[in-house]
């Protein structure tokens, strides 16, 4: 009785093969059949679905295999059936018809595994029928991914199929989505770290073949594999170990030692995957690297300051070299077109003049001619302000040393009047001078009176007008 059962089973494997891969040869409706694949074909050629669909869904429905030789019937539907989900906005509907697609593609590779459609060019070679399988699974694939939002896990082993049984020869539209897909697949737990480096370097060694073989997509390969790489980048650390690294990227060393670009290549991969800095093949790189480096890093640092003065002044300043800053920021001066950053300049030269050399006339031009540049600014005024200030005790007698306050106060009191951003900080210089103005007494001995217009002797040089304490 099994065994009865089992034949009758097997046999009804086989009568639904040959259905879906029947064939018009010999067929009554041959003709029909025929007829209807011209008229069909015609209208394909063109993109023009909707008025095939009538003539292609006769010679389907009589042929699904045309004459055996093409698989024509199959994956025109399911180019039909691509454009009908594009173009609905019902989701019901939408399911039918990516479940048709995915159907037509199913059939296609079936004939073809059981041999209901043949390929004349391929005679007896089972690789020659992997390689349409792989490209029909590679469109499958695509269409799958980038049209039908399929479900990951079935996607998956389409594109896997795909490229197990292309190889070299599968196309490259595959690599994208399965890379998006292992990652994703991985990152869930649905397969493991094996699997997914696996798929990794079989992509990879793909991709090498063909950048180097194939003139016609050797491009398109590169880009692709590119494309695949920026997905792995987000579990490239869980899955490639430092050995890895090292034993795909020594031969490329050991071809060309002394090109810096390699050895900087694989000695930023080696770190990047945590290779111990003990390691004798680390350590090499490394001394290669930092004799280049060294060369490389002075050239860049001159080029930096010829291109960026301001910058290196800055640096200089807080290294406390304060000449080096001044000749560096005279350098941004004299390239700079914005009076705002020229200003800034200018005021910075001017702080360092007058606090670290007591060039207090140098400083005070510069600081002037950085207010000229910038009107509004207050910050000018608050510096030749400070200038005044600490240079009052030299400037002689206790009497001209309190006028020299009062010519600090009105710097402070003006950058407060120009520029409401620096009157907080004027205010508070000006709350330490009050003590310091002169005493009424004093300049009663002078004959001199409040509002009375004074010089201020001294390198400060400058007219005020006399208040008491």
């Amino acid at each position: 009785m099994s065994k009865m059962f089992s034949l009758l089973f097997c046999m009804g494997i086989a009568f639904f093969a040959n259905a879906q891969c029947e064939t018009w040869i010999g067929s009554p409706d041959e003709n029909a059949a025929t007829d209807a694949h011209t008229i069909y074909r015609g209208y394909i050629k063109n993109n023009d679905f909707d008025n095939a669909f009538e003539s292609w869904q006769q010679a389907y429905d009589l042929a699904p295999a045309a004459d055996g030789k093409r698989d024509y019937h199959m994956t025109d539907g399911a180019k039909i059936y691509v454009h009908k989900f594009k173009n609905s906005s019902d989701d019901a509907e939408k399911k039918a018809f990516a479940e048709k697609v995915v159907a037509f593609y199913d059939q296609a590779v079936d004939c073809y595994k059981s041999k209901g459609i043949t390929i004349e060019k391929c005679g007896d070679s089972q690789e020659c029928y992997d390689q349409r399988i792989s490209y029909l699974r590679g469109r499958q694939g695509y269409d799958m991914y980038y049209v039908l939002n399929s479900v990951y896990s079935k996607n998956y082993d389409v594109l896997k199929e795909a490229v197990d049984l292309g190889g070299n020869k599968v196309e490259y539209i595959v690599f994208d989505p399965l890379a998006k897909i292992t990652v994703y697949q991985y990152q869930q737990g649905k397969i493991d770290k094996a699997q997914a480096l696996a798929n990794y370097q079989t992509l990879e060694a793909i991709a090498d073949h063909n950048i180097a073989n194939n003139t016609d997509f050797g491009a398109a390969f590169d880009q692709a594999w590119a494309a695949a790489k920026v997905h792995y980048s987000a579990i490239e650390k869980e899955i490639f170990d430092c050995e890895f690294f090292k034993n795909k990227l020594k031969p490329e060393y050991d071809a060309d030692p002394d090109n810096k670009d390699i050895i900087k290549k694989v000695l930023a991969r080696l770190k990047a995957q945590g290779c111990d800095e003990s390691d004798p093949f680390v350590q090499e790189l490394d001394r290669k690297w930092k004799k280049y480096a060294e060369a490389a890093n002075a050239a860049m640092l001159e080029e930096d300051k010829l291109n960026n003065p301001a910058k290196y002044a800055k640096k200089l300043r807080q290294e406390g070299d304060f000449q080096g800053a001044i000749s560096y920021y005279e350098k941004a001066i004299s390239k700079e077109s914005d009076n705002v950053k020229k200003a800034s300049y200018l005021l910075s030269v001017a702080k360092i003049q007058y606090s670290k050399f007591n060039k207090y006339s140098d400083a005070r031009n510069n600081a002037r001619e950085a207010a000229k540049l910038r009107p509004g600014w207050g910050d000018p005024y608050i510096t030749i302000g400070d200038m005044y200030g600490s240079s009052a005790r030299s400037c002689g007698d206790d009497w001209a040393q309190r006028l020299a306050i009062i010519a600090a106060m009105e710097k402070y009191e003006y950058a407060k009047s120009v520029d409401p951003a620096a009157a907080e900080e004027a205010q508070s210089r000006l709350n330490k001078y009050y003590g310091s103005l002169p005493e009424k007494q004093e300049g009663f001995m002078r004959k001199v009176t409040p509002g009375q217009s004074v010089k201020v002797p001294c390198w400060i040089g400058e007219t005020v007008k006399v208040r008491f304490k």
